[in-house]
């Protein structure tokens, strides 16, 4: 059964969803970039409910200035002591689960990693933001990563389709020649303070359980395996061959089965 309260942070109060369960092992979920709790195209209410008819249950909230929540927004780089407060509230109203695993996409992601310690027993963190900015605010004429032109060009080379037009001669010469300079070029190193550098910093020192989910074709998960290598050696991955950033329809039965699997004892 889905109800619906609220939470004090600071001086606001914040609104929030819990699907209840029975099980001792709860989901909360971050909504990431200025979404409401219950998601794109109600995207995540449709996770929690499926997670909570599988035995678990799950917590929602809109973090201040946001939805139904009061406050000012300060963005995913100042969440938490939302997230903090959402743990408790969680805590307070389903007293029965002892553990709390949190699942976060693209800058909600982020913001799990970048305020830890938090009080919680894992993570499940998917496309990490690794943009300097809010998601919502980056340059869509910047140029993909080379992990990105890259998977392009491969996948094209094994087009049969794509290699009689190049044959034919009905190939732009110039986008091909600029797209393989453009893997020739060497990537600067993040400067210390960025935010892909803080990043590769919090997961390299995380000690709470953690998995990344990464939608291979995605443009922001690509830009995270290019911007935090160190921390890929750090932290499980578990990749799917998609371009979907937030695992939408067929892939939504690929990321439920890997929150269950985090949410197992």
């Amino acid at each position: 059964m889905r109800h619906q309260l609220s939470f004090a942070c600071d001086s606001a109060m914040l609104a929030a969803s819990l699907d209840d369960a029975a099980g001792s092992t709860g989901l909360l979920i971050v909504s990431g970039g200025n979404e409401i709790r219950s998601g794109a195209h109600r995207g995540m209410a449709m996770l929690a409910a499926r997670i909570a008819d599988a035995g678990h249950p799950v917590f929602r909230f809109d973090r201040r200035g946001i939805g139904d929540s009061e406050g000012a927004n300060g963005g995913f780089e100042s969440s938490g002591p939302d997230i903090g407060a959402a743990i408790a509230a969680f805590r307070g109203a389903a007293p029965h689960v002892s553990r709390i695993v949190a699942f976060g996409n693209c800058d909600a992601a982020s913001a799990l990693l970048l305020h830890q310690p938090l009080a919680l027993d894992g993570l499940i963190v998917a496309n990490p933001w690794t943009y300097d900015g809010e998601a919502e605010e980056a340059d869509g004429s910047a140029l993909p990563p080379a992990a990105a032109i890259r998977a392009r060009y491969l996948s094209r080379l094994k087009d049969p389709k794509s290699l009689l037009r190049l044959l034919k001669g009905e190939v732009d010469f110039r986008k091909l020649f600029r797209g393989l300079s453009a893997l020739k070029a060497t990537a600067a190193p993040a400067a210390p303070d960025s935010l892909a550098a803080r990043l590769d910093r919090a997961i390299t020192g995380l000690d709470t359980p953690a998995t990344i989910l990464l939608a291979t074709g995605d443009r922001t998960a690509q830009t995270f395996v290019e911007n935090c290598p160190a921390a890929l050696g750090r932290v499980p991955v578990e990749r799917l061959g998609s371009a979907s950033h937030s695992f939408a329809g067929e892939d939504a039965d690929w990321l439920f089965q890997r929150i269950l699997a985090a949410l197992k004892p």
